[in-house]
């Protein structure tokens, strides 16, 4: 299980060079002139986690299968999308379908065209959150008039559902996205059935030029200052060295030229990070002779949801779950000698799923 990722901004941002980068395809055609992403892209990408590596020597496992992460390139938009301006329905439309927002931001002078006619990354932030504020506020005002019928007519679920519509319509009649409701436990479920585009978490990606990427630059400066006032997150990523990265051929190379530019890491290391940080999501891991494989789940999960990621019927026939956290699977060389040391433990449906907790379902179905 992995999660899904939209690639959005305005035309001509990077989106498309980032997406191809990311996904060393070539799926999604760059070019200097907006709308060159008609169809939504998608492409699927191993989430690099050195835990894997270990685990899998240590299992001796024949296979290493790694937990995936999915990005949509998103066709760009332009004002008044919310109306059907440019590609604003398709964009809305394929918008609803992610888990979270990456918008990319312009952060680099240079000849690319740009459909605003000048550099602004939070005047291009603005422009999307509006349009999908817009969106939002249109299709809560369409539904709620008949919701509140039936919650007059004692209609419970109906009544809930009101009550959260009208949080999220206060905030968005203030210019403010959806996900800065204040909710409550029972508010949630009923909150998320809305479907609101800004309820969706956003990490801004600010896209800056080559000599920017280690330290960013003032427009990146800018954005960072937006995210934390506004609850999103950001990374800098420059999706230039992203595309001279993906074309080299071996990790050495790849390596050397990062470090030739200041960097520890590759962009989709820092995306992949704060995604998952966005999401609240851990990685749990299976280990045996065929294969060692990572799993996805959001924080909180108990053992038996972390079985149904693997299989519904591990869910269903839950019966127990023999548990050794990755920190005692490294430090005692592997399952058996974990066993052996008394560090395997076996947890039943209450267990709350901890971050590279090696697993071992048993289920009866």
């Amino acid at each position: 299980m992995g999660f899904k990722c939209g690639i959005v901004g305005l035309p001509n941002v990077g989106k498309s060079t980032l997406f191809n980068a990311l996904t060393q395809t070539a799926a999604a055609e760059s070019a200097n002139y907006p709308f060159c992403t008609i169809e939504p892209n998608v492409g699927r990408v191993a989430v690099p986690d050195a835990r894997l590596d270990r685990i899998a020597e240590l299992a001796k496992s024949a296979q290493e299968i790694p937990t995936f992460l999915e990005f949509v390139d998103i066709a760009g938009l332009v004002r008044g999308a919310s109306k059907g301006e440019g590609l604003g329905n398709q964009f809305l439309a394929n918008i609803r379908e992610v888990d979270a927002i990456v918008h990319v931001l312009r952060c680099f002078e240079g000849d690319v065209t740009h459909v605003e006619t000048t550099v602004d990354p939070i005047r291009d932030a603005e422009i999307v959150e509006t349009e999908l504020m817009l969106a939002d506020l249109e299709s809560l005002e369409r539904r709620i008039a008949p919701l509140e019928k039936r919650a007059t007519s004692g209609d419970k679920a109906a009544k809930a559902q009101v009550a959260v519509m009208r949080k999220a319509l206060d905030l968005l009649q203030e210019g403010r996205p959806a996900r800065e409701a204040r909710l409550d436990a029972g508010e949630r479920r009923p909150f998320q059935a809305l479907q609101l585009l800004t309820a969706k978490p956003v990490l801004y990606a600010c896209n800056v030029d080559e000599d920017s990427a280690a330290t960013g630059n003032a427009l990146s400066a800018r954005v960072a200052e937006r995210a934390e006032r506004t609850g999103a997150a950001c990374v800098v990523i420059s999706a230039a060295i992203e595309a001279e990265v993906a074309a080299l051929d071996s990790e050495p190379e790849k390596q050397e030229f990062l470090e030739s530019l200041g960097l520890a890491e590759t962009g989709l290391a820092r995306v992949i990070r704060a995604g998952y940080a966005l999401l609240d999501l851990i990685t749990f891991f299976t280990a045996g002779p065929k294969e060692a494989r990572a799993w996805t789940v959001r924080r909180g999960a108990k053992a038996p949801e972390a079985a149904g990621v693997i299989h519904t019927d591990f869910e269903k026939g839950f019966i127990r779950a023999e548990t050794i956290s990755y920190e005692d699977y490294v430090q005692h060389g592997g399952e058996q000698a974990a066993k052996d040391a008394g560090r395997m433990r076996l947890e039943g449906k209450d267990y709350v799923a901890r971050d590279g907790d090696v697993f071992h379902f048993r289920f009866n179905v």
